[in-house]
C-alpha cells in the first residue's frame, strides 16, 4: 500500500481549514434543512447509519471523503480483498474476510487458492457441532455432553464470548463457558459446579504456547484426571491450533485439531475455527448466518462508493473527531444487554490494531492515531457515566447502536428501552436552554430557586452521537454488524497510515513477566 503521511495532503489541509472556518450547531442545522437527516441516513438491509447528529456539513463529508482518495483507501481495500501482505511487518496477508465468502471465487495466498482448505474447516466445524449437540459423541462413561469450556485469550476468547453472549436468544441447551484470565481462582469458578463426565474442552491457541492459555488448560487438565483416565482426555479435549505436536503431546486426538492460519489475525478469528464454541453454542446453521451476515458487509465495503459505504463513512467521522476536533474518545452505547461483551470486543479491535506510534514508513507520527473506546449498555450506562457527556467538559463523540425489535416481544419493555435510546441523542444534540429550565423551574413550583438552580440544570447541547439502527438481534445482523466495526478500523488505520495488523505492544509485558516470574 501507498505509504503517505495524512498530513501532508492537501485534503487535510483543506479540512484544517475548513474547521477553522465552520462550526456546526445541531439545533440551527436541522432547523435550517428539514431533509438533513435524510440526507446522513445510509442503509443496508436491515442496518441503518443515521450521521445527522454529528458535527458535520455536506462540505465536511466531501472533504473526509477526498481525505480517504487522496490516501488511496480504494486500492487498499482491494489488496486487502486480493490476498496481498498489507501486514508488511509479519509479511502476512489479511483475509479474515474470505472465512465468510460462500461465492465461488478464487482466493490466492503464496500463488495457493485456499478456498478448499476454508470450506474443509467449515465442513469439520459442522461436523463435529452437530455430533456434540445431538449427543452422538458422548464423553467417557457414555453420557451426553451439556457443557462446553472456550480456554483462550485475547481474540481466542473475547470474540467467542461476545457473540455466544450476543446470541444467548438462539442458544441449544449447551452450557458455554470462558477461561482466559491467568487467575486461577477464574479457572475455579468455572470448574468448580461442573461435571467431567460431561464437560468438553475447547483450547484455543495457534502456537500452543500462550502463557495463559496453557496455564488454564493444564488446570483444567488436572481437574478432569481427578475423576477420569488420561486415555480419555482424547474425549474431552479439542484443540484450534497450528502446533499439532505440542497438541498432540498434550493427549489431544489428531482428529480433534481444527487448524488456523496466520493470515486470520486474532481478534479477527471468531469467523475460523476459533468460533467452534459459537457453533457448539447456537448450532452451526445459525454460525453460517453470522458468517454470511458479515460477508454482506464485506461486499458493500469492497464495492460501494465512499458517498454511500457504511464503514468508510463511519470511519471518516471518527478521523473527523480524533484529528480536527482533538477528541480523545468514543463511546459506544449498545441498547440491548445481549450486547454486554460487545465494548470490550470492539476495544480489543480497534484499540490494539490502531494504538500505534510509528506509521508504515517506520517513522514517529506527529498526529493522533487511535483513541480510546468505552461504553456501557443502554439504559444502566445513563445512570453511570452519561453526565459526564451531557455536563462534562470533553467531547465525546457517541455511538448508539439499537434494534427496532425485542427477541421476546414484550412491547412495553421495548418501547421504553427505545423511548430512552432516542432521548439520549435528542439531549446530547439540542440540550436545554436557560428559558426553558426557567420555565420547568417556575411550572414546578420552585420559582424561588430559580437563581440558584438555573446554572445547574442546563444542558449547552450540540454533543455529536451516530445512531446504529438493526431491525432485530439475529445471526445475520450480528454479523454485519461486527464486520461494519472491522472494516471501520482499517479504514482508519489506511488514513492514518499505520499497521492494522501487527500488535507488538501486547509483547513487552508478557516479556517482562517471564523474567520477574523467572
Amino acid at each position: 500500500m501507498k505509504k503517505i503521511n495524512p498530513t501532508k495532503t492537501n485534503s487535510w489541509q483543506k479540512l484544517k481549514k475548513h474547521f477553522l472556518d465552520e462550526k456546526v450547531v445541531l439545533k440551527k442545522a436541522f432547523q435550517e434543512n428539514p431533509n438533513r437527516k435524510k440526507e446522513l441516513s445510509f442503509v443496508l438491509d436491515d442496518f441503518s447509519l443515521d450521521l445527522s447528529k454529528n458535527l458535520i456539513s455536506s462540505k465536511t463529508l466531501d472533504l473526509l471523503i477526498g481525505l480517504a482518495e487522496e490516501m488511496q483507501l480504494k486500492n487498499a481495500i482491494e489488496k486487502q480483498f486480493k490476498g496481498e501482505k498489507i501486514n508488511h511487518t509479519e509479511n502476512r496477508a489479511v483475509l479474515h474476510t474470505a472465512l465468510r465468502d460462500f461465492s465461488n471465487n478464487k482466493i490466492t495466498v503464496n500463488k495457493k487458492n485456499i478456498r478448499s482448505e476454508i470450506t474443509e474447516t467449515l465442513n469439520k466445524i459442522e461436523s463435529f457441532s452437530k455430533k456434540i449437540i445431538s449427543g452422538e459423541l458422548k464423553g467417557y462413561s457414555g453420557k451426553a455432553f451439556t457443557d462446553i469450556v472456550n480456554i483462550g485469550i485475547g481474540g481466542s476468547d473475547l470474540g467467542p464470548k461476545m457473540v455466544v453472549q450476543a446470541l444467548k436468544y438462539y442458544k441449544n441447551h449447551l452450557n458455554t463457558h470462558f477461561i482466559s484470565n491467568i487467575d486461577g481462582d477464574h479457572s475455579a469458578e468455572i470448574l468448580k459446579n461442573l461435571n467431567t463426565e460431561t464437560t468438553l474442552f475447547v483450547v484455543v491457541s495457534k502456537t500452543f504456547t500462550t502463557q495463559e492459555t496453557l496455564s488454564n488448560v493444564n488446570f483444567a487438565k488436572k481437574w478432569f484426571l481427578k475423576s477420569a483416565p488420561e486415555k480419555e482426555i482424547k474425549k474431552h479435549f479439542v484443540a484450534v491450533s497450528t502446533n499439532i505436536n505440542k497438541v498432540t503431546e498434550f493427549g489431544i486426538d489428531n482428529k480433534n485439531i481444527f487448524t488456523m492460519w496466520n493470515w486470520v489475525g486474532g481478534r479477527y478469528s471468531l469467523w475460523s475455527a476459533v468460533g467452534l464454541s459459537i457453533a457448539l453454542s447456537v448450532g452451526f446453521s445459525n454460525f453460517k448466518e453470522l458468517l454470511k451476515g458479515a460477508n454482506k458487509m464485506d461486499v458493500h465495503f469492497k464495492n460501494t462508493p465512499f458517498n454511500e459505504n457504511l464503514p468508510v463513512l463511519d470511519a471518516l467521522i471518527g478521523i473527523w473527531y480524533n484529528n480536527f476536533y482533538h477528541s480523545e474518545t468514543e463511546a459506544i452505547l449498545p441498547y440491548s444487554q445481549y450486547l454486554e461483551y460487545f465494548v470490550p470486543f470492539i476495544q480489543q479491535l480497534m484499540m490494539e490494531s490502531n494504538g500505534k506510534s510509528v506509521d508504515n514508513n517506520g517513522e514517529k507520527v506527529n498526529y493522533q492515531t487511535g483513541y480510546v473506546v468505552w461504553g456501557n449498555t443502554g439504559t444502566n450506562m445513563q445512570h453511570a457515566f452519561m453526565q459526564l457527556i451531557h455536563q462534562g467538559t470533553k467531547l465525546i463523540p457517541t455511538q448508539f447502536i439499537g434494534f427496532k425489535s425485542s427477541l421476546y416481544g414484550n412491547e412495553n419493555h421495548h418501547k421504553k428501552l427505545m423511548a430512552n435510546f432516542y432521548a439520549q441523542q435528542e439531549a446530547l444534540a439540542y440540550g436545554k436552554t436557560k428559558e426553558k429550565v426557567h420555565l420547568d423551574l417556575k411550572l414546578n413550583g420552585q420559582a424561588d430557586k430559580i437563581e440558584k438552580l438555573l446554572p445547574f440544570k442546563v444542558f449547552d447541547g450540540n454533543k455529536p452521537s451516530t445512531t446504529i439502527l438493526l431491525e432485530k438481534l439475529t445471526p445475520f445482523n450480528i454479523g454485519m454488524l461486527i464486520s461494519f466495526y472491522e472494516h471501520k478500523t482499517f479504514t482508519q488505520g489506511v488514513i492514518w497510515n499505520i499497521n492494522c495488523f501487527d500488535q507488538y505492544g501486547v509483547e513487552l509485558g508478557k516479556e517482562l513477566a517471564n523474567k520477574i516470574l523467572g
